[in-house]
């Protein structure tokens, strides 16, 4: 039963105080490898905070977070004093722990101004404190300007512009700065020198000889290096060198080692048997974060092909250690708590899981992408895919309000820029939003150009650049620009969704029959991506084919029912070249108008 209101606790005046969020980063997993341990420090930190730490600095504990606190001080120097101090306890609390089991403490603080009750303090000065805390790194501080200019740089603490940054339910942009002790760099000089990686990192170990004959042992170190070269262009993994791997041949039990030395997530392993020119491959593919194998065949072949620049034996090993380490991560993007994903899970599982059939599947992927920005807020990657999940969502027929897709996914790309102004990934997903779902050619080509200028080996922007001159009428161009993405990326985990623009850009050229094979090649990777079925649909009618077009459109209109003629063109721009010659074909087809 709800108490009258006049049994609710009285509010006290509102305060003006400095406010600190500490909490421990990746307290999760901490608390998984051993709670007791864990539950110990942290009541010992505590401890320390309370009875020895805080009281010096002017300081108390307003409130417990499990996980962390939320600290109240008089002034910002009492604040920024107390936090290095317990850095400091947490730091030396931490010398001759194993490194994985290690607690590290980041922290955010702000002039907050809030009431206050017997029971909690409340105001959305006290959420932007601990937004703060989400932007900072282990052993990091994070204040607003508010608090910053409380400070005197090199007296009070070492201080470095972050710059504005975007926070999760703030509105506005907040100025933020990193502060640290005088005399002490910060722990991470800058997102540009020291940005996360967020691609899973593949080490490729020497292959073993089965066999004790010396001219053998070279063969390994051929089939690592075209398996690493193969690897190596795909922009979705951090592949080790193999003058980093060659030292782990042959050592049993390698893997523990491997994690730890070059921080690897998967490793790529095996042997082989050479006689009489064939040669016969055992490989198999480790995850070392659960020491399980995640994939693992045999293939056989000429020992010469080998030394082909084109290998099919070592390409094939390549693509099908892709694959096996994409669905690896993808399904523990399914599976496992967003907080218990590496960085890595989140971001690949949530540009593959954006591109499955299942509309299930593609909401989880915002949800990754979304927890992958709130631990990462100042990079600019994780950002542009959400924007290109908002324009894949309107490409789909997935959303009911397609101009707000639109304008979440530019507002995502103009976050993303004001992070890392030239990023090319997200110029080109901008220009991409601006071809699709605008039909903005002149912007369009400029942020794809500037994309291009940045990093000419970004295999997105020369594909979106090929959705362009497919859409606006330049043809030939887009089937080179499109052959030109895949070359860059030639083991892409979206493999299929190149092979469906390489499909449009033939079509543009009259290339039907080349247009429908490379469409059924994207279709045995994704036989539910709807784009693909429009894509071979148009080109069925126009080579004649109007007996398999219409079963083309029955599989359409199944990923999307109640298709009709009016809902297709509102989901993008309907003056483009392919977008007409598709409608003519489903006019053919006799698919209803509205």
């Amino acid at each position: 039963m709800t108490p009258p209101a006049t049994d609710l606790p009285n509010f006290q005046p509102r305060h003006t105080k400095v406010l600190m969020v500490m909490d421990v980063v990746e307290s999760v997993r901490l608390m998984e490898l051993d709670e007791d341990d864990f539950v110990q420090r942290w009541r010992e930190l505590v401890a320390q905070a309370e009875h020895h730490i805080l009281p010096q600095h002017g300081g108390r504990i307003v409130k417990s977070l499990g996980d962390g606190l939320m600290l109240e001080f008089a002034s910002a120097q009492g604040c920024s004093k107390a936090a290095f101090e317990l850095q400091g306890y947490s730091q030396q609390a931490n010398q001759g722990i194993a490194s994985e089991r290690k607690m590290h403490l980041r922290m955010g603080a702000h002039v907050a101004e809030f009431v206050s009750d017997q029971h909690d303090i409340y105001g959305s000065d006290v959420n932007l404190t601990a937004r703060l805390c989400s932007l900072a790194g282990p052993d990091e501080l994070v204040v607003s300007a508010d608090l910053r200019d409380g400070l005197t740089a090199a007296l009070d603490a070492d201080i470095e512009d972050l710059g504005e940054c975007h926070l999760k339910h703030v509105k506005e942009p907040v100025r933020t700065y990193r502060v640290g002790p005088v005399g002490h760099a910060p722990v991470i000089p800058s997102n540009k020198t020291l940005a996360p990686d967020f691609r899973p990192t593949i080490a490729v170990i020497p292959f073993e000889a089965r066999s004790n004959e010396p001219e053998h042992f070279v063969i390994g170190e051929l089939i690592a290096d075209g398996v690493i070269g193969q690897l190596s262009r795909s922009p979705d993994l951090r592949v080790i060198s193999r003058l980093s791997t060659t030292a782990f041949r042959g050592r049993a039990g390698a893997m523990p080692e491997v994690e730890s030395r070059l921080d690897a997530s998967f490793v790529l392993s095996g042997s082989y048997i050479a006689s009489g020119g064939k040669i016969l491959i055992m490989a198999e593919l480790a995850d070392t974060r659960n020491n399980e194998i995640i994939w693992a065949d045999r293939v056989s072949g000429e020992t010469f092909d080998l030394l082909q620049t084109q290998s099919e034996l070592l390409n094939g090993i390549a693509a099908a250690t892709s694959r096996a380490l994409l669905d690896a991560e993808v399904q523990q993007a399914l599976v496992q708590p967003m907080p218990r994903l590496d960085s890595s899970s989140l971001l690949l599982g949530g540009i593959s899981m954006m591109h499955r059939s299942s509309v299930r599947d593609f909401d989880r992927s915002r949800l990754t992408l979304e927890a992958l920005i709130e631990r990462h807020g100042r990079i600019a990657t994780p950002r542009a895919w959400l924007a290109k999940w908002h324009i894949m969502r309107v490409i789909r027929g997935l959303s009911d309000a397609p101009g707000k897709d639109t304008q979440l996914a530019l507002d995502q790309t103009k976050r993303a820029l004001d992070i890392e102004p030239g990023n090319a990934l997200t110029l080109a997903i901008e220009g991409h939003a601006h071809c699709q779902l605008l039909g903005n050619i002149e912007l369009a080509n400029q942020r794809l150009q500037q994309s291009m200028a940045s990093n000419p080996s970004e295999p997105m922007a020369w594909l979106f650049k090929s959705v362009l001159s497919t859409m606006w009428g330049a043809p030939r161009d887009a089937v080179v620009e499109v052959e030109y993405a895949n070359a860059l990326s030639p083991i892409d985990p979206l493999k299929y969704y190149f092979d469906m623009l390489l499909s449009a850009a033939l079509l543009t050229v009259n290339e039907q029959a080349q247009a429908i094979a490379f469409a059924r090649q994207s279709l045995r990777a994704n036989r539910h991506h709807a784009p693909t079925l429009r894509v071979l649909l148009t080109a069925q009618v126009e080579a004649g084919l109007v007996g398999e077009a219409r079963t083309t459109l029955n599989s359409l209109l199944q990923e999307t029912p109640g298709l009709t003629i009016a809902s297709y063109l509102a989901i993008g721009s309907a003056s483009s070249v392919t977008r007409q010659r598709c409608v003519i074909a489903l006019r053919a087809l006799n698919l209803a108008e509205n």
